[in-house]
């Protein structure tokens, strides 16, 4: 859909929505996620960096995507901090906590549980499915990036590239491949299981009795089984979260968090153009008004000047008359 269609419907509705009682409720997108969702278990530990997560993602979207910046065995990327862009759904970076050995970790969509970029959407071009993936449909995309300011993980990533039809850009847990019953493209090329796939309760399951098994190994902590209410990516880590770049996000989830103001944005966008519609035209009637002043205060001064001029050459006229001197009317002087 074109930016400029969607405004004109979206103006049109929201004028509408604005005369009808209890439009500006909550937002009624809630999502408290499925017992048979799927997930991504990424286990720092055994996580060495090799980039193949990178190479396999790109592989199995090459119709979406470029190929690699650099190969997957150049290690110069890790030089600087990445995100995920337009051009790569998934990076891995390096990490160097103090006191401890270099830490890699894996950066892509979390596939929130609730998630916010869908809450956020007002096309609804986000979705998240049952399945556990959070997927995108470019088709009702009107390139507001709500969602980017939504997500609190800053994943979706923008094409300021594309003029006229920019989109929106993230992972999706490869959703297609799973429907063929397939594993997402990372996953299948981890060479040291490092990502492992499966239902999230067993995920979490798997992750705790890792943590239990090897004491002092890995932080005691879960990242994405509370997080933001949830996230189908799961995270181990050796060393604190915070240390590997993940934010420090509450529990509750985004939806829940901005219910109610999110609902009001049907409103907002249907008064607005009213507001400025009106400021336009107390402007234009002003600039009339003063136009108007002028051309009438340019006659006035025009008129007083043609005024002094006929008293002055009148003046002159009496002036330059000969005096009359005829006895009988005195030595005056001439008069008019």
């Amino acid at each position: 859909m074109r930016r400029r269609q969607f405004l004109k419907i979206l103006g049109l509705g929201g004028v509408a929505g604005a005369a009808l009682p209890g439009v500006a409720g909550a937002a009624p997108f809630a999502y408290d996620g499925s017992p048979d969702a799927v997930g991504v278990l990424h286990d720092s530990v055994r996580c060495i960096g090799c980039r193949k997560c990178e190479e396999g993602c790109q592989k199995v979207n090459a119709d979406l995507l470029p190929p690699l910046d650099k190969p997957a065995d150049d290690s110069s990327v890790f030089e600087q901090t990445r995100r995920p862009t337009f051009k790569a759904y998934t990076v891995v970076n390096k990490y160097e906590p103090q006191g401890h050995a270099p830490v890699f970790r894996k950066l892509q969509c979390n596939h929130c549980q609730e998630p916010a970029c869908a809450s956020a959407c007002f096309v609804k071009a986000f979705v998240k499915t049952e399945q556990g993936p959070v997927v995108y449909n470019p088709k009702l995309c009107v390139g507001c990036r709500y969602c980017m300011m939504a997500c609190p993980f800053y994943v979706p990533a923008y094409d300021y590239n594309n003029a006229w039809n920019p989109l929106v850009y993230k992972c999706t847990m490869c959703a297609p491949r799973l429907k063929e019953g397939k594993l997402p493209g990372c996953v299948e090329a981890c060479p040291k299981e490092a990502l492992i796939f499966g239902r999230r309760s067993d995920l979490i399951k798997l992750a705790r009795r890792r943590i239990m098994d090897n004491p002092g190994m890995y932080e005691d902590h879960i990242y994405g089984e509370r997080e933001m209410g949830g996230t189908n990516w799961l995270y181990l880590s050796p060393v604190p979260h915070a240390e590997l770049g993940q934010p420090d996000v509450p529990a509750v989830s985004a939806p829940e968090l901005t219910r109610g103001m999110l609902g009001s944005i049907a409103v907002i966008a249907g008064v607005w153009p009213v507001i400025l519609g009106g400021a336009y035209s107390m402007s234009k009637h002003y600039k009339k008004m003063v136009e108007q002043a002028r051309r009438e205060g340019a006659q006035q001064a025009k008129g007083q000047g043609c005024t002094d001029a006929h008293v002055e050459s009148s003046a002159d006229a009496c002036g330059s008359k000969p005096a009359d001197h005829n006895p009988e009317k005195g030595q005056g002087g001439g008069q008019c």
